[in-house]
């Protein structure tokens, strides 16, 4: 039997079910995956890098499992109507390296490199060309990485779509990552950046030009296409910049509206021609708040907490509120989403936190998908 199979997958495979079982434009990228550095000198373009998140997304689950995974070719070409050439795109992915910290036999620090892709098959027609649907496996490196994840990147597949830079869609994963963390950033040397965005060791060699051309049309982009915004701090020794610190803030509600219907053309750069993503409908003015029970401002210990099962029965206080703020979405799927969101955290979570906490998730549900 194969070792991937004898262990349970760990968190990020089971938030990924969940998300793939709700059929929305949400997906759980796992965070082993988001963290692979790529081997220097190699990277993936932006057609190939978008189709691997389009992988994940279908794969879902079961992108642990040592089964093939299958999508239909329509599904690739939605939101992207380019000339890129889908055997391309699959022949870029099965050779590109990606490079993790491991360990040698002899249990010393080492890096291990492998690719993602173990086997591809795509249908062709008589004459050639492209027709159905293509089908694809992960490696085995690729699969335990994927199994072994407890952390996760929620993505959206529309902005994975709308973004025109692959160092916007890589710094969107790394960010995406980190978002809801105790700390919502991350710092690295020029090595472990260059590594990350996957930057050729002949591009930007002046960290001004590193800037220009790769951090603030990144940031540009995020800051429109994302649920969240990006800053970053440059870090001196001396007068060189050694490291750069990036923190990740979220929207609020009206801001991730924006970014979800967000107009791709003002984010792409000049003379590139621009296809939209599809928008999310508008969801109507906030309404007023519901009002407070007294019980869920008490003494932390008698504090209301958020409950485990329905809101229909016992919580149904929360129920109002996804109610009123939900816009027309089911409780209880709000409220599935958001024990997944928080995790452990809401274990601790009571009174007036809790409320605002509940409150602002429900209305970025809305915000993000619009009615149903």
């Amino acid at each position: 039997m194969d070792d991937d199979a004898q262990e349970a997958p760990g968190r990020a495979m089971r938030v990924a079910h969940a998300l793939q079982s709700r059929d929305g434009d949400e997906f759980a990228k796992p965070g082993n995956l988001v963290e692979v550095r790529f081997v220097k000198g190699q990277s993936l373009s932006l057609t190939a890098a978008r189709l691997l998140a389009l992988m994940i997304l279908t794969a879902g689950g079961d992108a642990w499992e040592p089964i093939a995974h299958r999508m239909r070719k329509a599904d690739i070409r939605r939101g992207h109507k380019g000339n890129e050439r889908i055997s391309d795109m699959l022949e870029e992915l099965h050779r590109t390296l990606f490079a993790v910290d491991d360990l040698s036999w002899r249990g010393r620090k080492a890096t291990k490199r492998f690719s993602l892709i173990q086997s591809s098959r795509e249908e062709i027609d008589d004459d050639g060309t492209e027709a159905g649907w293509i089908e694809w496996e992960f490696t085995p490196d690729a699969r335990r990485l994927i199994r072994e994840s407890e952390t996760y990147a929620v993505l959206n597949r529309q902005a994975v779509l709308g973004f025109r830079s692959t160092y916007a869609l890589r710094l969107y994963e790394l960010g995406a990552l980190r978002l809801h963390r105790r700390q919502s950033s991350w710092r690295g040397d020029m090595t472990a950046i260059r590594a990350a965005f996957g930057i050729a060791p002949e591009l930007y060699k002046d960290f001004a030009q590193l800037r220009r051309k790769v951090l603030t049309k990144a940031k540009a982009e995020i800051d429109h296409l994302a649920h969240f915004t990006v800053d970053w701090r440059e870090i001196r020794r001396g007068r060189a910049i050694a490291e750069v610190e990036f923190t990740f803030r979220p929207k609020a509600p009206p801001a991730q509206l924006t970014a979800a219907e967000g107009d791709v053309a003002d984010a792409a750069p000049a003379g590139h021609r621009v296809h939209r993503v599809m928008p999310i409908a508008t969801s109507p003015a906030l309404p007023a708040p519901v009002r407070i029970p007294a019980k869920l401002t008490g003494p932390s210990d008698t504090a209301v907490r958020f409950p485990d099962g329905s809101l229909h029965y016992g919580g149904e206080f929360f129920g109002e509120i996804a109610r009123v703020h939900g816009g027309g979405w089911s409780r209880d799927l709000i409220a599935d989403a958001y024990r997944s969101e928080m995790g452990g955290r809401l274990a601790n979570l009571t009174g007036t936190k809790l409320l605002k906490s509940w409150t602002g998730f429900c209305q970025a549900f809305a915000a993000r998908r619009g009615r149903p």
